[in-house]
């Protein structure tokens, strides 16, 4: 059988094909990767070698997946297709690799595919805030996301966001309309444009702002992949802003994502009528985010540099966690 690291001789491409066969956010695998490098790692769940700290079934779960993906008949053609120029694999050490992220631990994204200014990701962490929110908005919550991104582009920050429907798109297009600067961070892989009605919206993000993955090219959109690029919207910038989200909403998910994170966490009040303003109220009243009314409260909670990272963040994993993001999935309202 071909081994994995056959391919794989540098840092760059090891990390490529781990992102191709593994999960993203995967702890194992991320542990491995801090600890022995990709080339090395690579090598550990091809052979099922011993692997310090990490359980038998695990390793062998990781083994398992490892001679799965090595088995592929078109594993070279696979590898030159995702290496064919159209999108730039950052790793670690790159100039425009976002140091925000490795703040994750062990939940760090193993490679970052990008197509446009990469250069927005070497940015200070401080000039990025993500404004995100229900995919199901209503006008006051499209009108005040608006104004946000449009005065955080005067400001000369840059809007990061999901690309979805709703608060996303309400983003990104205020972005664009001021001349601002903007990121869309896809579930899927970066050439999975989805929504598909926010095709021409993402096409122009990655001609003139940034659009990114932690998927390679040609990936789908998974419920577990939706969860997973929420702690990127959270790591990527100094502040997180809520607009409007459901009661079970997975926006509530990036807001803690951030929150653990120690980074500055803001939400929109709404009318008490409106269900689209349950989970911001939530995150208000539990003392998670702080109120937004405007760009004012936004510069309060991007400058604020009392806040400090913990030590290791643990995510999400209860049954109600995994429910909220359900809600983000096709066909799922919010």
């Amino acid at each position: 059988m071909v081994a994995l690291a056959d391919y794989a001789s540098d840092e760059r491409t090891a990390r490529v094909m781990l992102s191709m066969m593994a999960e993203p956010a995967d702890r194992t695998v991320g542990r491995l990767l801090r600890r022995e490098g990709a080339v090395e790692t690579l090598r550990l769940l091809d052979t099922g070698g011993s692997m310090l700290g990490v359980r038998a079934e695990e390793a062998a779960i990781l083994h398992h997946t490892a001679q799965q993906f090595a088995a592929r008949g078109s594993l070279g053609d696979d590898l030159a297709g995702v290496l064919d120029g159209s999108y730039t694999p950052l790793i670690p050490g790159d100039a425009h690799w976002p140091v925000s992220v490795d703040a994750l631990g062990d939940r760090a994204p193993y490679v970052l595919w990008a197509k446009g200014a990469t250069s927005f990701l070497a940015a200070r962490q401080e000039t990025r805030v993500t404004i995100t929110g229900s995919r199901a908005s209503t006008s006051y919550g499209d009108h005040v996301a608006g104004e946000l991104a449009h005065d955080a582009s005067h400001a000369e920050q840059i809007v990061v966001s999901g690309g979805a429907y709703g608060i996303d798109g309400a983003a990104h297009r205020a972005a664009l309309s001021s001349g601002g600067q903007t990121i869309a961070v896809m579930a899927g892989g970066p050439n999975r444009l989805y929504p598909a009605g926010h095709r021409d919206m993402l096409e122009q993000v990655g001609d003139v702002g940034l659009l990114m993955s932690e998927m390679p090219p040609g990936s789908a959109p998974t419920r577990h992949r939706f969860l997973a690029r929420g702690r990127l919207l959270a790591a990527l910038s100094s502040a997180t802003v809520i607009v409007e989200a459901g009661a079970r909403s997975g926006s509530q998910h990036v807001a803690r994502e951030a929150h653990a994170l120690g980074r500055g966490v803001g939400a929109v009040p709404g009318p008490v009528t409106s269900a689209a303003s349950t989970g911001t109220h939530l995150l208000l009243s539990e003392g998670t985010a702080a109120i937004v009314t405007g760009h004012h409260d936004l510069a309060i909670l991007t400058s604020d540099r009392r806040r400090q990272a913990p030590a290791r963040t643990t995510g999400l994993s209860t049954a109600r966690d995994f429910d909220a993001v359900d809600q983000n999935l096709p066909g799922r309202s919010l």
